[in-house]
């Protein structure tokens, strides 16, 4: 409950995750039947960075900073520069301002008439922000509910066969990694049909080791896990990386991945970040 993430808005973990986030959505788009998003842990949906949290850490400057400095590139693919835009076309919103938009803004912004959002949010400030940012939004409903509580509460989704879930939990409780999994094995097992994508930190490798080799001792099949480390994974008192493991990706996502992720390792960190895609276990 003491975790806010308006510190940390716009550095390069929320960077690779809201790429991915974007690009795992314009998937569910190319087919006419209608999904849903359940977003776990969703925070206040928008972020002044030039407000003093954002200002006090200085993390997003290493992050979307750098990559709205960028010259712009052919190269860019196409879910990065889908989401750039959207990005830009927030800040335009607000007359230029640094608003950064959060995963509740990315997709809610990408529905389609007949698709919805559900956003649950713990901390009651934050879920109030959110709230009042969806207000006039009838496909975007926000529950004030512990967001592991939720996946049993709200899967599968009442109207849609197709989704995705995102899991963004703050790992600021031990035990994260533990209770993290559980939640994608019942996710997956509530809804067979969707998408799960869950967020973790890299700070060193044995607790990352750990949480997928319980995944695959569970069982659990066709798991993808996209990470980006900005330094060597050995301080564990640092964010070295952050990861996205990904259950019943898209076919052929992993390509998309290794584009997003080897641009972002080239653009963001000082020279040491590297990207990786890999299957914890195939289909």
């Amino acid at each position: 409950m003491n975790y806010r993430h308006s510190y940390h808005a716009g550095n390069f973990a929320d960077v690779m995750k809201h790429v991915m986030l974007v690009a795992l959505i314009d998937m569910l788009r190319r087919k006419p039947s209608p999904f849903s998003i359940l977003d776990t842990h969703a925070g206040i949906g928008l972020y002044d960075l030039s407000g003093r949290e954002a200002q006090s850490t200085g993390e997003w400057r290493e992050g979307i900073g750098r990559l709205l400095a960028l010259p712009t590139d052919p190269a860019t693919p196409p879910c990065l520069q889908q989401w750039l835009e959207m990005v830009r076309a927030v800040m335009a919103a607000h007359d230029g301002q640094l608003f950064y938009p959060g995963s509740p803004v990315l997709a809610a912004r990408l529905l389609r008439p007949d698709d919805s959002l559900t956003c649950c949010e713990l901390h009651h400030q934050d879920q109030q922000s959110l709230r009042r940012l969806f207000r006039h939004d009838p496909a975007v409903s926000v529950h004030g509910r512990d967001g592991y509580e939720a996946i049993t509460a709200l899967l599968p989704p009442r109207h849609a066969r197709r989704g995705l879930v995102l899991m963004d939990p703050p790992f600021e409780q031990p035990g994260e990694f533990d209770r993290l999994a559980q939640a994608i094995i019942t996710a997956r097992r509530r809804f067979a049909t969707g998408m799960i994508a869950a967020w973790y930190p890299i700070k060193h490798r044995a607790p990352t080791r750990a949480f997928l080799n319980t995944l695959k001792d569970a069982g659990q099949r066709n798991l993808l896990a996209i990470e980006l480390t900005l330094r060597p994974p050995l301080d564990p008192a640092r964010l070295n990386g952050s990861g996205l493991l990904i259950a019943n990706p898209p076919f052929q996502f992993e390509h998309t991945a290794r584009a997003v992720t080897a641009m972002l390792a080239r653009h963001l960190g000082d020279g040491e970040a590297q990207a990786s895609v890999e299957w914890v276990v195939p289909e």
